[in-house]
């Protein structure tokens, strides 16, 4: 089964490191099989400075081309919400769900006034009417609980690997942490990407009851 995932936010978030992780992941857990796994990479990007949207494609399984189709994306892992759900519009599927770092970092468009932010609640109610679920998670908060405010991509990493959408275990996915991470750093975001994990699971069953 192809595997489409969106992560979305601002430059300076971490889009792109996170992004890569998982297609670093997705290659680690194919070669412990026999079963042949494409994994395919692609980036769009905004406003070319800190602050400009970015949007990065993870494919992965019988996939060929680097970017996810229109509402083909299994997954959009928003680290920043308004642009989780700039892309949702577009790209979500309608089985798909969107996985929400709940603390918004104005886009360059809104701080210059030629775009209106919307309310969180505005947010994950326009993701609910396109995909199947919307799960928001504190992930600022987590980070800094972690240690290390920078850690917001690996709590949400932490998160969209506890979904199940992923082909590989926690083992590999946090091989691919460890190979991409400073040594320094590693220890506050293993633990980021624990507490994001914890934080889905929770959300995720009161969604479900």
């Amino acid at each position: 089964m192809d595997i489409n995932v969106i992560v979305a936010g601002v430059g300076g978030q971490g889009s792109i490191l996170a992004s890569h992780i998982i297609a670093e992941a997705a290659i680690k857990g194919s070669s412990q099989t026999s079963e042949q796994i494409n994994v395919r990479v692609g980036e769009t990007f905004g406003a070319a400075m800190r602050g400009g949207a970015v949007a990065s494609h993870v494919r992965i399984g019988n996939v060929y081309g680097p970017l996810v189709g229109k509402g083909q994306a299994d997954m959009i892992l928003a680290i920043e919400p308004l642009e989780g759900l700039r892309v949702g519009v577009e790209y979500l599927a309608k089985d798909g769900i969107a996985i929400l770092n709940g603390e918004a970092m104005a886009p360059v468009d809104v701080k210059i006034g030629a775009a209106k932010y919307p309310s969180l609640d505005e947010i994950t109610g326009a993701l609910n009417e396109l995909g199947k679920a919307v799960i928001t998670i504190d992930a600022s908060k987590l980070a800094l609980e972690a240690g290390n405010a920078k850690t917001v991509s690996v709590v949400m990493l932490g998160a969209a690997f506890a979904s199940g959408l992923f082909p590989f275990n926690e083992e590999t996915m946090l091989e691919a942490i460890k190979e991409r991470i400073p040594q320094k750093t590693l220890d506050v975001n293993l633990k980021a990407f624990q507490l994001g994990k914890q934080a889905f699971l929770t959300s995720w069953s009161a969604l479900a009851s």
